[in-house]
């Protein structure tokens, strides 16, 4: 129902003649406004898209953008879809075979997340190195099923975050001035937030940063052959000895503030490619 048959199909549906996608950029939680610097853009939203479910989420408008970000064509997410909605993982990661069916080579992930590392405080931004997948782990990988076609089975994690594209963030972080950490980064099933032992628990199992998304995404990018960079923007100290409650809206205000530095690094790494 989600495999890359149906993806196709999807593709096929909202293309735009003659446009070909360089990068998909997947906009996490907080990160919506991004989308006022794509230029010549077309709009689809979620609902118009053949088989594509419907963001339910706050923060995630949930809007596929066609447009030019400077000069370079790119197709845009507005939103994710998550498990905790009641999807299943084929269902949340299918917006990703629909990016490779459109075309694109290289996807940007961006993401909410808590700061596990105590020198990751709110409004820090983590350069993805590498994922622990815990819902995968226990069983909800989004290439559990049967085969699709000839697309790899067995896909290959290591480096699944570019390494050539993490060293061309890092240079742009430089030439901006801007101090960019790097590190691992745990997803869970959510909604519910991590418990004080949890945290404890991620932290110990080398996780610096954590959240609801993108690890399964990147799974299936990998298997679509992409190459992949994945950014978290740190909304709140999850160290487990905070006191007070850690509210959604707290987490969009958080990243809404530091989105246009994410904006100017992108920018930055694509006028460098």
């Amino acid at each position: 129902m989600y495999g890359s048959a149906a993806a196709l199909l999807a593709a096929a549906a909202i293309r735009r003649s003659g446009f070909r996608p360089r990068w998909g950029l997947v906009l996490g939680s907080g990160f919506g406004d991004v989308v006022a610097a794509i230029t010549d853009g077309v709009a689809v939203p979620f609902s118009a898209i053949p088989g594509m479910p419907i963001a339910t989420v706050a923060g995630h408008r949930g809007v596929l953008h066609q447009g030019m970000l400077d000069q370079t064509p790119v197709v845009v997410l507005e939103g994710r879809l998550h498990g905790y909605e009641g999807y299943d993982v084929a269902a949340t990661t299918f917006p990703i075979r629909i990016l490779a069916a459109l075309g694109v080579g290289a996807l940007f992930l961006t993401n909410a997340a808590g700061g596990l590392d105590p020198e990751l405080d709110a409004g820090s931004l983590m350069l993805i190195r590498d994922h622990l997948n815990l819902p995968a782990l226990a069983g909800s990988n989004p290439l559990r099923g049967g085969p699709q076609g000839d697309l790899p089975r067995f896909v290959a994690m290591r480096d699944a975050y570019s390494p050539a594209l993490r060293a061309q963030a890092r240079q742009s972080a430089e030439r901006l001035g801007m101090e960019l950490h790097e590190g691992v980064y745990a997803m869970v099933a959510g909604p519910s937030y991590e418990t004080p032992a949890e945290l404890q628990f991620l932290r110990r199992c080398g996780a610096d940063a954590v959240g609801m998304s993108t690890a399964s995404e990147v799974i299936v990018a990998r298997q679509l052959g992409l190459e992949v960079l994945g950014l978290s923007c740190i909304a709140n100290a999850a160290h487990g000895t905070e006191e007070g409650i850690v509210q959604h809206s707290d987490v969009l205000a958080a990243v809404h503030r530091q989105a246009p530095n994410v904006l100017r690094l992108f920018r930055d790494l694509l006028a460098h490619a």
